[in-house]
C-alpha cells in the first residue's frame, strides 16, 4: 500500500518539482511505484516539456526496474523520490537492504527470468549510484529530461 508523502495522493506541486511516496513492499506496489512516476511526470511536462518523448518512458520503466528489485531483494517498505534536476530528472530508490544491487547472469530460453534489469538501468540512466545506509539503501538514478 502506498502512502503519500504529500497527504491526499494530489499531484506534486509544480513550484517544488519533487515526489516522494512510501511503499509498503507489497507486490502491487510495483505497479503503483509506476504510476506515481507517471502522475509526476505528466505534472512535470506542463512546466518543462521533455526534449523526447522516449525520455518519459525511460524513467517510468527505471522506476519499475528499482521497485521490482527492491521487492526482491529488499523485502520490507520502500520510499521512491523523483525530483526535477538541472538537466533531467533525478529519481532516489531507498530500500531495508544494506547489500548493494549487483548484475546477476541472463541466461535467455531457461524460463528463469530476470538478469537485465540492473544493466537496463545503467544503460538508460546518465549516472547511476548506490549510497549504503546502516538501515538500508538509496540508489540514485540520474535520466535525461
Amino acid at each position: 500500500m502506498a502512502t503519500d508523502s504529500r497527504g491526499g495522493g494530489k499531484p506534486p506541486s509544480e513550484e517544488t518539482q519533487d515526489c516522494e511516496v512510501r511503499f509498503d513492499g507489497g507486490f502491487g506496489d510495483v505497479t503503483r511505484a509506476r504510476l506515481s512516476a507517471e502522475k509526476y511526470l505528466t505534472t512535470l511536462a506542463r512546466s518543462a516539456p521533455p526534449q523526447t518523448p522516449e525520455y518519459r518512458d525511460d524513467i517510468v520503466l527505471v522506476v519499475t526496474e528499482l521497485a521490482a528489485n527492491a521487492i526482491q531483494y529488499a523485502p520490507g517498505p520502500f520510499g521512491l523520490t523523483l525530483r526535477k534536476a538541472f538537466d533531467g530528472v533525478h529519481v532516489t530508490l531507498s530500500d531495508t537492504s544494506t547489500t548493494p544491487p549487483a548484475p546477476r547472469p541472463f541466461h535467455p530460453g531457461t524460463g528463469s527470468g530476470g538478469g537485465i534489469g540492473w544493466y537496463l538501468i545503467h544503460t538508460l540512466c546518465d549516472q547511476v549510484s548506490v549510497v549504503v545506509r546502516e538501515d538500508g539503501k538509496d540508489v540514485h538514478a540520474f535520466l535525461p529530461w
